[in-house]
């Protein structure tokens, strides 16, 4: 049987604000999903989502769907 979780890393607020868009840290989402990793969790999934900021402004999000033997 298996096991899902949902697993959401959002750009930087203020580079969103400022400038429009941030960069994916890549160092910073390496070490998130390989500490999921740690716990069994597989990335099956991945989407990429705007999310509303404020009023007028909106950042991006990459959503995560990870699987996992029951434990």
């Amino acid at each position: 049987m298996k096991e899902y979780k949902i697993f959401v890393y959002q750009e930087g607020w203020l580079g969103s604000l400022f400038l429009g868009q941030s960069k994916v840290d890549p160092v910073k989402l390496t070490d998130s999903l390989n500490e999921q990793a740690k716990e069994g969790w597989k990335v099956i999934t991945v989407e990429r989502e705007k999310r509303r900021m404020f009023v007028f402004f909106a950042r991006e999000a990459l959503i995560y769907t990870l699987e996992r033997d029951m434990i």
